[in-house]
């Protein structure tokens, strides 16, 4: 069995307690057997952190398995709270999504993902849960090809581009249009290439050095969002409002910035 954390200068123990709640992303509950294989350590090793983590309250049992502790949470929404990009982007994210009815979120990029920050539903676009600290693929979404602006070396970073729908864009050189065609007009699209019959648009969120730091967008089904009738209203309401966090954030571009009439080609056709 792979042993975790033989890097030197790493604490072993840290990096396999870590390895046990990272086992915990992709489901709710876990028996021993499966946090070992998901963490790659002896079932053994596995039920003593298990154990201990248990009575620091990250993990809780029931009835032989285990989930994620509510100890997690308070951590989690210290995280949150000390993030300058969510405490700039949440009051107005939170507003936006009631005004409209669609979902709002704000993304970090990490590596090749995006990582959630905020997530708002509106009444328009319910889930059934909650996106925060979700990650997600950088190419397939309108969020991360905001996030790949000013990104070098996008094809070493991002490797195979995997379909997940029939208009994801999996061309590398599709992609490099995508994001250009975003920094030409100040926001990205996206429609289906995640998931089918849902859609969104994105602005990047800039730190006062004019870096893309976040993005911000609006979100949910085809039908409602409705792109091509709609895409300059909500385009104008996504700038607008990713313009009033920049100014938060330190970065005081143009208050008022011009959008041309979207372009009319529509480059994920080609993917």
């Amino acid at each position: 069995m792979q042993s975790v954390g033989n890097e030197a200068g790493t604490n072993q123990s840290v990096e396999r307690a870590a390895a046990v709640l990272r086992a915990f992303a992709g489901t709710g509950t876990l028996r021993v057997t499966e946090v070992a294989k998901l963490a790659k350590l002896q079932q053994s090793t596995a039920s003593r952190l298990l154990s201990t983590l248990e009575q620091a309250g990250f993990v809780e049992r029931d009835d032989g398995q285990y989930r994620l502790g509510a100890e997690l949470i308070t951590l989690a929404g210290v995280a949150l709270n000390g993030h300058p990009v969510h405490h700039a982007a949440r009051q107005r994210a939170q507003t936006l999504a009631a005004e409209t009815g669609l979902g709002v979120n704000v993304a970090v990029r990490r590596g090749a993902e995006l990582f959630y920050l905020c997530n708002f539903e509106g009444q328009f676009a319910p889930r059934s849960f909650v996106l925060i600290g979700r990650r997600n693929p950088l190419h397939a979404t309108a969020l991360g090809k905001c996030l790949l602006l000013g990104v070098e070396q996008s094809r070493d970073l991002l490797g195979e581009l995997e379909r997940y729908t029939p208009r994801t864009i999996t061309d590398h050189d599709v992609l490099a249009a995508a994001v250009e065609q975003a920094a030409w007009q100040g926001y990205s699209t996206e429609t289906e290439e995640l998931s089918l019959s849902r859609s969104c648009l994105a602005a990047p969120l800039r730190d006062r050095t004019g870096r893309v730091v976040a993005a911000l967008s609006l979100s949910g089904p085809s039908s409602f969002v409705d792109l091509p009738a709609r895409e300059l209203e909500l385009s104008r309401l996504v700038m607008e409002t990713a313009d009033a966090i920049n100014s938060q954030l330190g970065h005081h571009g143009p208050a008022d910035q011009q959008i041309s009439a979207p372009r009319r080609h529509d480059l994920r056709s080609r993917s």
